[in-house]
């Protein structure tokens, strides 16, 4: 069966960066089980998955824009301290905070002083390229109830409690 909208893919990855570190893998795990075309996976993975069958490997460079964006300056902000008030906040931490719009946008902080708080809101992996190693272990039509509630219940159509 061959990916295309719709249907349930479960797949093996590895994805590293351009200088070849491992940032995250399947493999000797559980594979990666997903909706086809319901946004479930950065655009130009989904792109590079469309048309492979059960037991296709590959490999797939994604270009930042087309994986998690590209990184946005305006979204590295100083705000004051004030704002984490009764908080031990340091470097590193991830919050969730209120953008402009009402919106909740994850942010991490970059660097803490007396006055202020430096918060970065792009994507942790935003302006990388990153390159997938893909094993395609499945692929199945989704069931009803699985296109009606948008998203998979278990590699065999069925939710395990």
């Amino acid at each position: 069966m061959t990916i295309s909208q719709d249907k349930v893919v479960a797949m093996h990855y590895t994805v590293k960066d351009p200088a070849g570190n491992e940032l995250d893998s399947s493999s000797g795990g559980e594979p990666l089980v997903f909706l086809f075309g319901h946004g479930a996976l950065i655009p130009g993975l989904e792109q590079a998955l469309a048309g492979k069958n059960t037991g296709d490997k590959f490999s797939s460079t994604i270009a930042a824009a087309d994986a998690y964006g590209e990184r946005h300056d305006q979204l590295v902000q100083a705000v004051p301290r004030s704002m984490f008030e009764g908080m031990e906040v340091s470097a590193g931490m991830r919050f969730r905070a209120s953008g402009q719009d009402g919106r909740e946008q994850p942010v991490i902080i970059l660097e803490v002083t007396d006055d202020e708080v430096v918060v970065d809101g792009n994507h942790p992996l935003s302006g990388i390229d990153l390159s997938f190693d893909v094993e395609v272990i499945l692929v199945r039509d989704a069931t009803e109830e699985e296109l009606a509630h948008g998203h998979v219940h278990g590699i065999d159509g069925h939710a395990s409690h």
